[in-house]
């Protein structure tokens, strides 16, 4: 970790092209006080979610996935009810929706799973549906007001995943390091691995 800057840099670049490549990739001990302040405010962060789920007695059917860029947490729930919240950090442009491949953005909006498999480079890797029609909607629309070039392709192989073997300093410190993914530390995206389905609903907000 000493060399944060420098490794995160070559991951980036060397590891999660999957993230937006259009092509499927093989693809809480914190380090400063205010991610500890963050963390220690996460909803249920120090509890099970198989405890949780069978001390509430709610079935994989009745979750919702809900991810909060502004607030950097990654959220499961139920329609009334928040029942753990994770930290996750995003691509390197955290704020803008996604308009197109290369934009380093996480895209907004409604998601569902297409699949789910292990990955060599980031432990698990969770495959949303982007681009969804909205999600070409306001590619389109991009493209004719001329904030993206015409020739822009719209981008793909979107995700939630983990993070390298022995990098969840990059959750900690909120470095978002993914070309538009979602980054969970390793053992929080193996704890939701199991009850992810293609039912689902993975909301995503600014």
């Amino acid at each position: 970790m000493k060399k944060l800057g420098f490794l995160a840099s070559l991951f980036f670049m060397i590891l999660c092209t999957p993230a937006d490549s259009g092509k499927p990739g093989n693809s809480s001990n914190v380090s400063d006080p205010a991610a500890s302040s963050r963390t220690g405010h996460l909803i249920n962060y120090s509890k099970s979610l198989p405890s949780l789920l069978d001390s509430l007695d709610i079935a994989k059917e009745d979750l919702l996935l809900k991810i909060d860029k502004s607030d950097y947490t990654l959220t499961i729930a139920t329609d009334s009810l928040i029942i753990k919240e994770y930290p996750c950090v995003f691509g390197g442009n955290p704020i803008d929706d996604k308009r197109k491949e290369g934009d380093q953005c996480t895209p907004e909006g409604e998601f569902h799973m297409i699949t789910k498999y292990p990955h060599k480079s980031w432990s698990k890797f969770i495959w949303i549906d982007y681009p969804t029609t909205d999600s070409w909607r306001k590619h389109k629309a991009a493209k004719a007001n001329g904030n993206i070039p015409g020739s822009a392709s719209i981008g793909g192989e979107i995700g939630i995943h983990g993070v390298p073997e022995g990098m969840d300093e990059l959750i900690d410190r909120k470095y978002n390091w993914t070309l538009g993914c979602i980054s969970l530390k390793n053992k929080d995206v193996n704890e939701i691995y199991p009850y992810m389905t293609k039912s689902i609903p993975i909301l995503i907000t600014p």
